[in-house]
């Protein structure tokens, strides 16, 4: 008879590091919930600390404090990720004010340019060398602002657009290697801050943006997005996937439906 010798135990296979920037609030802490039920192990970045914390804490995953417009804040990101990143989701962004060009509030528009399309430029920069080692992928979630201007949205808009041209550029350039690029371009979503932050703390002005609107997406909505992207086959990227809750039909046109208020 035959003996029966024992195989050698296969080596455990890594968790794959996803990488969240703006994990704090709203779409980035949905996506990082997400993507841990995923499987994967995330590093929740952020500046609001005390929040990343708690997340972390909740998903058994990493947090560190980043300000994704700081050169230093960003290479220690990098180093506390480490030599493997198998996703990087640039989430951190947002929209400040919405003048008309002529009462343009310019500092506003370099802080959109500076964390939007810089900061998510340096974070996919730093993070290149162990997004090519793991054959990773990038998700930038843009904005559907950056299909086209509207009155008081140059800043945004323009921000919005630069951003989605690294995410083009990008593709290209790494047309020979194994890494994915990929954009989200979400449409009305209804977080606590986003509205809210935009108008500087004018609840009432955040409110309006939503009103009659029959069930916006939430952050929820994205992170399925987020997480559909980031599964797919190694083969198969996704240039762009642009979602909307059904009563916006575009950018211009949302159904809103309000209460009579007659006798």
């Amino acid at each position: 008879m035959a003996r029966m010798t024992s195989q050698p135990a296969a080596p455990p296979v890594p968790t794959p590091v996803a990488l969240v920037t703006g994990a704090s609030s709203g779409i980035g802490a949905a996506s990082a919930r997400r993507l841990a039920a995923d499987g994967f192990h995330v590093v929740c970045a952020a500046r609001r600390t005390d929040r990343i914390q708690a997340l972390a804490e909740e998903i058994g995953g990493t947090a560190v404090a980043c300000d994704v417009t700081d050169p230093g804040q960003v290479a220690a990101l990098a180093a506390t990720v480490g030599p493997r990143c198998a996703l990087l989701v640039n989430n951190a962004g947002g929209a400040f004010g919405q003048e008309p060009v002529a009462e343009a509030d310019l500092d506003a528009w370099q802080a959109m340019y500076a964390v939007n399309v810089l900061g998510a430029a340096a974070v996919t920069k730093a993070l290149l060398p162990a997004l090519v080692r793991a054959r990773g992928q990038v998700i930038f979630l843009t904005s559907v602002a950056a299909d086209g201007p509207y009155e008081g949205g140059a800043g945004y808009c323009g921000a919005k657009a630069a951003e989605r041209a690294v995410a083009g550029a990008l593709r290209l350039e790494l047309f020979d290697t194994q890494v994915r690029v990929a954009e989200i371009a979400p449409g009305m979503v209804h977080t606590a801050e986003f509205a809210l932050t935009r108008y500087g703390g004018d609840a009432e002005r955040a409110d309006k943006v939503y009103a009659g609107v029959p069930s916006p997406l939430t952050a929820e909505d994205v992170a399925d997005c987020v997480s559909w992207v980031a599964t797919r086959p190694a083969h198969v990227n996704i240039d762009r996937l642009t979602v909307r809750p059904r009563a916006q039909a575009a950018q211009h046109k949302i159904h809103r439906v309000f209460e009579s208020t007659s006798a």
